[in-house]
């Protein structure tokens, strides 16, 4: 049985990027594999989030990782902060860790790129975090975006640098979990080719009917085909993404036609686009308000959760501090 690991950052609801990327695969093999799915509320405090709104951001995506499928009593799900072996254990994968290398990390620049303001040592380190995230429970596999990808050879660098400096052969070195296929990427409705909550781009599943419906509407598109079966530029290929994740075979198939025919109306496209998305949103969206209304369950939840990711983090921790020396008198 492998070990499966994957976090969501506390910084707001979960997306239908999330949805597709991994969720639905999640439900799927948390009947099969050794599950833990965490939200991280440390990750989110690299950008200094209001602490009036990190507890009210946590329970929506608790609130969303459980109308979405995921089982507490089949999986662990747990939040990141409820488990304190993480930030130990992040602190000594971090003696280990080179400056050099997190510096060049693709998110890395991008962030002090975007936000020079706040180059923090959190941010920094936290591919060092996302290790220790991941070896606390010896994960093997590790559902991520491309964006992500190169944190996770991060990880595993970090798994054989420690290996290899005392002489054992204890975390196995994780691997990007495909779900049997290539790493699902949903593209936001600005044009770009990832929609995520700071792009300011993306359609959530606790979205209302109209709400979904005026996002669609107001997606980047361009003037349309110029000849017959010709190309399509990236925004339109984008909203064909979409269209084959939330619509029928035929749907995709009638308006391709449609493009390759020069006959494309990007205004039914979208129509068809939103309906089909609120057919997908809308029951996990009442989901989500009855399980947010249950205070006493939540609690349950993460209280069960946090008690068998500690029992997994702690083991690790204590073999760590063993293996490098740490021992009582």
């Amino acid at each position: 049985m492998e070990t499966v690991l994957s976090g969501i950052r506390s910084t707001g609801n979960l997306h239908l990027g999330n949805y597709f990327g991994a969720l639905k695969n999640f439900v799927r093999m948390q009947h099969d594999e050794r599950c833990f799915f965490f939200i991280a509320d440390y990750h989110s405090l690299t950008t200094h989030p209001d602490p009036g709104m990190l507890h009210v951001n946590v329970k929506s995506v608790l609130c969303e990782y459980l109308a979405a499928g995921l089982d507490p009593d089949v999986a662990t799900i747990y939040v990141q902060s409820d488990v304190p072996e993480v930030a130990e254990l992040s602190l000594l994968l971090g003696m280990h860790a080179f400056v050099g290398e997190l510096e060049r990390t693709a998110s890395f620049k991008e962030k002090i790129r975007k936000h020079p303001d706040n180059v923090n040592i959190g941010l920094l380190s936290y591919p060092v975090l996302m290790a220790a995230d991941i070896l606390q429970h010896r994960a093997t596999r590790v559902p991520v975006g491309k964006d992500q990808e190169q944190h996770l050879e991060l990880t595993r660098r970090f798994a054989r640098r420690f290996n290899q400096l005392y002489g054992v052969d204890y975390f196995p070195e994780c691997q990007p979990y495909r779900f049997g296929g290539e790493l699902v990427k949903i593209p936001g409705l600005d044009g770009s080719g990832k929609m995520g909550k700071s792009e300011g781009n993306g359609i959530y599943l606790s979205d209302t009917d109209e709400a979904i419906r005026k996002k669609v509407m107001k997606a980047v598109t361009d003037s349309g085909p110029t000849a017959p079966d010709s190309p399509m530029p990236e925004v339109i290929a984008n909203l064909f993404t979409l269209l084959k994740v939330v619509s029928s075979p035929d749907t995709v198939q009638f308006f391709t036609d449609k493009w390759n025919r020069c006959e494309i109306r990007y205004g039914d496209l979208k129509k068809q686009l939103a309906e089909d998305i609120i057919r997908v949103v809308a029951p996990i969206r009442e989901r989500i308000r009855d399980i947010a209304a249950d205070e006493a369950y939540l609690a349950r939840v993460v209280k069960q959760g946090a008690e068998k990711a500690r029992a997994s983090a702690s083991a690790t921790v204590a073999d760590v501090r063993r293996i490098m020396g740490i021992k009582p008198f």
